[in-house]
């Protein structure tokens, strides 16, 4: 695994068919991927959302870039990502079971050997505060995350509908105990401008900067504001852009985890592509989508590519369909060209997605 250094700067504000930034869109094939409707019914009675009404104001970018550094020559670069992972043990109990390195084992190594990965953190990081009248709230056992960080995971999207299912105490802790844990959180913060700065990461003589973006929001006061805690806005087109913009001002590569979508669709919505392109023409250089619980396609749009939604990864078996998921893997070559892929898995037991194919660390995303 190569040496990665990285840091939250502060902004006041792919069957493996692969595809070259240069093709076509790959096929549209899919196969699907769980949701919380086929779930156990939870024991807490859903109740009305809040009727907040607050708006998170755009990003600006008016602090300066971070002091840039002499970077070594370019060379191949490996990004990966997955869809949801949940670790709360009361959802999944073979976490408790088998222990917390269990959701990692079946994957051949695949998050060690790239050079980046980034997940969906589906659940409250957090011991703190107590279940939002919702009727799934998930929380994380603080204890799996040094195991999820030595499967190689470096960052975790918390912009969804679950970071903050315990209350802004528990989010903001969340944050903390992913950073205790050498792990990278993105999408939410103590306030917008917090909530919508990237992890920056030194990488091959690359440049790369990871947003995320929550856009399935509970209730209006889920999103972060000017002096209140919360997620990135993954719905407003112009603050997405603006935090793309941004990134891209102080990065070589600008990767979105974006929270989108509506369960069980098997595409795309076109609102989600909309957003897509605006963040694409921005400065995005890829997109990896979640929430509907269903793998959804992987395309080139404008030559950048889209995972537009990956599915379940670390979760229960409810369906076959619930179970069928993928890990998205672009690799970037050193004169500028990339290819994409979705690398086929299932996951076979509750909380163990499993690599359907040989993996050649050599050789990402190869035909």
């Amino acid at each position: 695994m190569v040496r990665r250094s990285w840091v939250l700067v502060g902004f006041v504000l792919v069957v493996a068919a692969c595809a070259t930034s240069e093709a076509a869109p790959v096929s549209t094939t899919t196969a699907d991927a769980p949701i919380e409707a086929e779930a156990a019914p939870s024991s807490t009675t859903a109740a009305p959302a809040p009727t907040t009404t607050q708006q998170a104001p755009a990003p600006t970018t008016t602090t300066s870039p971070p002091t840039t550094t002499t970077l070594p020559p370019r060379g191949r670069l490996v990004i990966s990502a997955t869809g949801d992972v949940n670790l709360d043990p009361s959802y999944i109990p073979a976490l408790a079971a088998e222990g917390y390195r269990h959701p990692w084992t079946g994957l051949q190594q695949i998050f060690e050997e790239d050079d980046l990965t980034i997940v969906n953190l589906e659940c409250a990081a957090s011991d703190l505060g107590s279940a939002l009248p919702k009727q799934f709230t998930f929380r994380c056992d603080t204890d799996a995350l040094p195991f999820m960080r030595a499967g190689g995971v470096e960052v975790a999207n918390l912009g969804n509908n679950h970071s903050g299912d315990y209350g802004k105490d528990a989010l903001l802790d969340s944050r903390e105990q992913l950073i205790a844990a050498d792990i990278a959180p993105v999408g939410v913060g103590k306030d917008a401008a917090q909530a919508h700065e990237p992890a920056l990461f030194d990488i091959n003589g690359w440049r790369v900067a990871v947003l995320g973006f929550g856009g399935v929001v509970p209730s209006p006061d889920w999103i972060a504001g000017e002096d209140w805690p919360g997620m990135a806005d993954g719905d407003t087109i112009e603050t997405m852009v603006a935090a793309v913009e941004a990134a891209d001002e102080v990065a070589d590569l600008v990767i979105v985890a974006i929270h989108w979508g509506v369960e069980l669709d098997t595409q795309p919505r076109p609102e989600d592509r909309e957003r897509a392109a605006a963040m694409i023409e921005a400065g995005a250089d890829a997109i990896f989508g979640h929430h509907a619980h269903r793998l959804q396609p992987l395309e080139i749009v404008d030559g950048v590519p889209v995972a537009w939604g990956l599915g379940n990864f670390v979760w229960p078996t409810l369906s076959t369909a619930g179970s069928t998921t993928a890990v998205a893997q672009v690799v970037f070559e050193p004169d500028g060209t990339s290819r994409a892929c979705l690398v086929p898995t299932f996951i076979e037991s509750p909380g163990h997605p499993v690599l359907q194919v040989d993996h050649d660390p050599a050789n990402p995303c190869s035909v």
